[in-house]
């Protein structure tokens, strides 16, 4: 019987129990709302009624993806699936696309074009497209001797930012500033790389370089395939520094990376555990104590509850001048953001 592919309803209670069944039985485990909902589409590969394969996307992100190991067919289903959703993905005008996945699965997508990145024990990272991490690094400024690092959300750049910033400009001869691009934040990504920018201008041994898709956002690494949400923040930071170590330090001469400490929050702390594990020796860790203002530590999330309640007097003690004026300038378009449900806890 030919295989055929068809657009799946996730929103259609049966369609979703047929889903999340054969997942199930593939050793797929989380259907919650957190990952299912961010799912732009999803297919499906039948035999007449009997779901065969499966796979959907987020954004440029395919996750979700599996085929019936029962059926000597697997290889091509497989292939048929992601070219597919590729197809897809191409007709919106997205051409680079990531997956993540178990590393015993690498080699199949290796063969229908990705390319690996890296791959820890439990997890591979991988992307095809026309351009790749190596595009990538090529294009970021390259300093002659070594250099460090300090990889920031700056949700928005405050004082504390500065302050790591000014640490790491002091004790080496270079510094990369890595700003996550992701769009998950109260600021969007180039907001939060401008104000990153204007904000160490005066720092002359320090490039500000945007950390594009390779300084990965939990956003979008899959938590389907880990048996626990700490289990996820832990695979995934290792992703993240193995890509850090492996790929983007080597071709920056990256010896050193910066971190602040982040007293209340437990994620952060168990990212800068895995990047103290995984880092060394190749890159070492240093560990600067956050700054505090009257005996509190300064907080971007203290700075966002500002805007919030429109206590924009407080800003002078939390962020520079350059972040400030940013803030007066746009305050009305930020509360807007917030008003329409933007969440603004967090770190």
């Amino acid at each position: 019987m030919d295989a055929e592919i068809r657009e799946m309803n996730l929103h259609n209670p049966d369609e979703f129990e047929q889903w999340r069944s054969f997942l199930s039985g593939l050793g797929i485990a989380n259907f919650t709302a957190d990952e299912v909902d961010p799912l732009d589409g999803t297919i499906g590969l039948f035999e007449g009624d009997r779901l065969m394969g499966t796979g959907s996307y987020s954004e440029n992100v395919l996750k979700y993806i599996g085929v019936c190991h029962k059926t000597s067919e697997n290889g091509a289903y497989f292939n048929k699936i992601v070219s597919t959703l590729l197809t897809q993905l191409g007709q919106q005008g997205i051409f680079h696309v990531f997956v993540f996945t178990k590393p015993q699965y690498s080699d199949s997508f290796q063969h229908v074009g990705f390319q690996e990145i890296v791959h820890s024990e439990s997890a591979a990272f991988l992307e095809t497209g026309p351009t790749s991490i190596t595009d990538y690094l090529a294009q970021i400024p390259k300093f002659a001797g070594e250099s460090a690092a300090i990889v920031m959300n700056a949700n928005p750049f405050t004082l504390g930012h500065r302050y790591l910033v000014e640490a790491a400009a002091q004790q080496s001869a270079h510094v990369y500033v890595f700003v996550v691009s992701t769009d998950k934040s109260l600021f969007n990504s180039q907001e939060r790389f401008e104000m990153v920018q204007a904000g160490t201008a005066d720092l002359k041994n320090v490039d500000v370089v945007s950390g594009s898709d390779y300084l990965v956002s939990y956003a979008t690494f899959p938590a389907y395939f880990l048996k626990s949400d700490k289990s996820r923040v832990r695979y995934q930071t290792t992703i993240d520094a193995l890509i850090f170590k492996e790929r983007i330090a080597p071709a920056l001469n990256i010896t050193t990376r910066y971190l602040g400490t982040e007293p209340h929050s437990e994620t952060t702390n168990v990212y800068n555990e895995v990047l103290e594990s995984v880092l060394p020796p190749t890159v070492r860790v240093k560990i600067i104590p956050r700054k505090e203002t009257a005996g509190k530590i300064i907080s971007a999330r203290d700075v966002r509850l500002a805007i919030k309640d429109n206590r924009l007097e407080s800003l002078d003690t939390l962020v520079p001048k350059t972040t400030a004026t940013f803030i007066t300038e746009h305050r009305a378009e930020l509360q807007e953001r917030i008003r329409k449900g933007m969440k603004i806890d967090g770190n």
